[in-house]
């Protein structure tokens, strides 16, 4: 029972997905660097001719590893290390491990929906689509465990998220459609991936 317990207290998915985000760094940085454009793209970010015209859509998960940046990756692993433990710990390892991806590509397609829509064409990278579908996961188990989980508040989380969008509102260098894309891919993705999780209150039926 005690293994138990310390096996659910344990969340390996979001520790090796923040492991896997900082090779990767290391791996572009020392081979050509991270705040390359050129490089980046060698290496899988997003680029809307590169996926419509060229077919390459695995970009829209490699992007999801790939940072420019020291800066840019402290701070979304950061994030990362705060928050996805409460969610993996809430919704299962490989429930969490697939809702991760999902809410990265999702956030990556409304990026390239955007771009498209406005004719204009930006190269774009990062964890911050499957960061804000973590944050969106979060809001809706708080909401389905009346406001509390862990030490977390839906106040709390709801704070985080609406700061984060309108920083990212207010920076022309942060792909915002990504953020927004992600958050509402979370949000939306938590309601099937926490199905039959604990924390659901028990039904009643009479006997």
């Amino acid at each position: 029972m005690e293994d138990f317990t310390q096996y659910r207290k344990t969340a390996p998915v979001n520790l090796a997905l923040i492991s896997a985000n900082i090779l990767v760094f290391l791996w572009v940085e020392t081979h050509g660097g991270s705040e390359s454009t050129d490089n980046m793209l060698r290496f899988g970010a997003v680029f809307a001719p590169l996926i419509v015209e060229a077919g390459q859509y695995w970009r829209l998960v490699t992007a999801a590893f790939l940072h420019f940046g020291i800066e840019h990756i402290a701070n979304n692993m950061l994030f990362l290390f705060l928050l996805g433990d409460h969610l993996e710990r809430e919704m299962g390892h490989v429930r969490y491990l697939f809702f991760y991806l999902l809410c990265a590509v999702c956030g990556n397609l409304c990026s390239l929906a955007w771009d498209l829509l406005r004719g204009t064409y930006a190269v774009s990278a990062g964890a911050s689509g499957a960061l804000f579908g973590v944050i969106g996961g979060l809001l809706y188990a708080l909401m389905r465990n009346r406001g509390r989980l862990g030490d977390l508040s839906t106040r709390q989380v709801a704070l985080l998220a609406g700061l984060s969008v309108l920083f990212g509102l207010t920076d022309r260098t942060v792909d915002s459609s990504a953020h927004i894309g992600g958050l509402a891919a979370g949000f939306l993705l938590a309601g099937l991936f926490l199905r039959g999780r604990r924390g659901q209150p028990p039904r009643l039926r009479r006997a």
